[in-house]
């Protein structure tokens, strides 16, 4: 799906749920200039998918037409589709990553990190019969898929083979933080998004 079927959506969905949403809402929600959004909603009601009514004189309130709701599923059904495509394509990617570490003596593994990609290497753990040590994020909540989420701190006190960094945003200070606790440089594995 590309980016303007992904910001239709968006639009097409928020024009749904509130009618009187206003135009800076919308901008900040995508991300853009206020008369970006307001060229955006334009175009939506040039092609049939938004009506603009004034009710009263002085409010704005978008109606998505039945052409609006037909077109607001198929983008959804197109997005579900790619976001199942990209998610399976990172599994096989995780798998392939972990069958490497596994084949190299790698079977104790920390998580660092709670994210989404945490998530899938968790369950990617779990397919490839690898163990679990724990989940480690410094910038921490209570628990993560019902773990409990600890501090790096106690990696010193933890057997593991491997540390796999799961935080997308901050890999190359996450593994000088790492070393500088001790734990080896062959001990930690950097996974991003492109896995």
């Amino acid at each position: 799906m590309n980016l303007q079927g992904q910001r239709d959506l968006l639009l097409l969905t928020e024009v749904e749920r509130d009618g009187g949403v206003t135009q800076r809402s919308l901008a900040a929600k995508l991300g853009v200039a206020l008369g970006l959004a307001n060229l955006y909603l334009k175009r939506l009601v040039r092609n049939g998918y938004i009506t603009v009514t004034t009710i009263p004189s002085h409010r704005v309130r978008y109606v998505l037409t039945p052409q609006g709701f037909a077109e607001k599923s198929r983008l959804a059904s197109l997005h579900l589709e790619y976001s199942l495509s990209h998610y399976r394509d990172m599994r096989a990617r995780l798998r392939e990553a972990l069958s490497h570490m596994a084949q190299n003596g790698m079977k104790r593994v920390v998580i660092y990190g709670t994210s989404e990609l945490a998530e899938m290497v968790y369950l990617s753990l779990r397919e490839m019969q690898l163990t679990l040590v724990g989940f480690v994020d410094d910038g921490r909540q209570e628990s993560f898929l019902s773990y409990p989420v600890w501090s790096s701190d106690v990696l010193q006190e933890w057997e593991f083979d491997a540390v796999l960094l799961a935080n997308v945003g901050q890999l190359a200070g996450l593994r000088s933080k790492l070393e500088h606790q001790h734990v080896p440089g062959n001990k930690i594995v950097a996974l991003t998004s492109s896995v």
